[in-house]
């Protein structure tokens, strides 16, 4: 890969206030990934795999470094917000198909923000107070909403706190598990030990679709451009960084979930991580982790609401969203309208779906975008652009394209059907809103 120094990326003109640096970025990125994913699906990849859990992770490592080369080179070609849908755009110059990747987009982080709602209300809250898992729920969903509306800074700058707090927590189960391995204790042996009823190649690639929701994140990052200082140089570096600090921390979560707990137990707890710190025996009070993880599953929330609203944004200057979604507070520069629709579509999801079904539809639709995005990095390669950027090797996409339609072909029928849903859904946005610019351009010419 070859990089450059991309100063006059930084200059590209942009309604956005650019306030982000390196590390704050890289917080953004890690706080997106080490979220909610990890911290309550171990359990669902045990089910699968047994106590072989770090190959899905390995194999979900692979396919999100693959993906992020193709989104360090268009984000850095391309600085603006809307992301997958704006390379879709300059690739086939078709607007529908534009608009639904796009949608699809905003979509991922609706339902993701929907899902760790539900497990925010879940088991980690009741263990600390017992009340009704709807109402907070949109209690939790509004809160997140006023930090959103306040700022992209403001909200990053709660990311940050929250990233350490969630790392910590992952940082205590890693320490538990040595404290239990050193004690002869733990058994490592499960390690290499697989669920009984499935083949070994199927449980891991049906674990991966899991694994890769928990690497889920880094494509939030496209969002953020032109919230982005000295993009070209910042976004290689945290966006790499980021996913591999992921990695690194996934890993040993798994080892030691695994050492510390038999996988069939595993398989069956809903807090998993609560699960191993207390059969540890090393005396770490369970409100105490219990709060970490709801602030690990809220900051995973936070952020994916922060994406859906900028890719709402990105689509309305594009002009396939009506252009409300485009209006910002006056003061604040936050796009007000699409920060409040996120809110209130996340609010219905949340109280139609579960966390599992939102999880696995998440997937099916971020997959869908990244292969998008990757044909469209082969098709812009030609283009050029006057600024410097990040430039990847042509084989990683198209590898990156060949791995997504594998994990594609693992997901079942009903989240293919919810996908569909999706894609009607968006459909009858798209005709509605060129309709309503027909009647404009109509009413202007009268």
């Amino acid at each position: 890969m070859t990089k450059d120094s991309g100063t006059t990326a930084s200059k590209v003109p942009t309604g956005l206030k650019r306030a982000i640096g390196t590390p704050l970025l890289f917080a953004f990125i890690v706080g997106d990934t080490l979220g909610a994913g990890i911290y309550t699906l171990v359990g669902t990849m045990a089910a699968d795999v047994g106590g072989a859990i770090w190959i899905p992770l390995l194999i979900a490592l692979v396919v999100a470094l693959l993906t992020a080369a193709t989104y360090a080179e268009l984000i850095t070609k391309y600085p603006h917000a809307g992301g997958a849908a704006r390379y879709a755009d300059r690739a086939f110059g078709i607007p529908y198909v534009s608009f639904l990747v796009g949608f699809l987009m905003m979509a991922s982080g609706i339902t993701t923000a929907a899902a760790l709602a539900n497990a925010f209300a879940g088991d980690y809250l009741t263990a600390l107070i017992d009340v009704p898992a709807a109402p907070a729920a949109i209690v939790f969903i509004i809160l997140l909403t006023l930090i959103n509306l306040r700022g992209v800074k403001e909200s990053l700058g709660a990311n940050l706190v929250a990233s350490v707090i969630e790392v910590t927590g992952l940082v205590i189960v890693i320490i538990v598990a040595a404290i239990v391995l050193a004690a002869g204790n733990g058994d490592p042996s499960r390690l290499l030990e697989f669920a009984p009823d499935v083949p070994p190649f199927q449980g891991a690639f049906a674990a991966s679709i899991v694994a890769f929701f928990s690497f889920l994140g880094f494509e939030a990052a496209a969002n953020m451009a032109e919230e982005v200082r000295n993009p070209s140089r910042a976004y290689p570096r945290a966006l790499f960084g980021a996913i591999c600090t992921a990695g690194v921390v996934y890993l040993l979560i798994a080892l030691g979930a695994v050492i510390v707990m038999p996988p069939a137990e595993l398989a069956e707890s809903t807090g998993p991580l609560l699960d191993v710190v207390a059969a540890s025996g090393v005396g770490i009070p369970p409100g105490l982790f219990s709060i970490i993880a709801l602030i690990a599953i809220a900051n995973g929330a936070l952020l994916f609401m922060v994406m859906a609203s900028r890719v709402g944004y990105g689509l309305a200057e594009a002009e396939l969203l009506p252009r409300a979604f485009a209006r910002v507070l006056p003061a604040r520069r936050t796009p007000w309208v699409s920060i409040v629709v996120v809110a209130g579509l996340t609010i219905v999801l949340t109280l139609l779906g579960n966390v599992a079904t939102l999880a696995e539809t998440t997937v099916l639709l971020l997959l869908l975008v990244f292969l998008s995005a990757n044909v469209s990095v082969l098709v812009l390669k030609k283009d050029k652009v006057d600024h410097d950027h990040f430039s990847a090797p042509r084989i990683l996409p198209v590898l990156a394209i060949i791995a997504s339609i594998a994990l594609l072909s693992q997901q079942t029928g009903i989240i293919w059907l919810g996908a569909a849903a999706y894609v009607v859904v968006g459909s009858l946005l798209f005709l509605a809103a060129r309709a309503g610019r027909k009647r404009e351009e109509r009413v202007s010419a009268g």
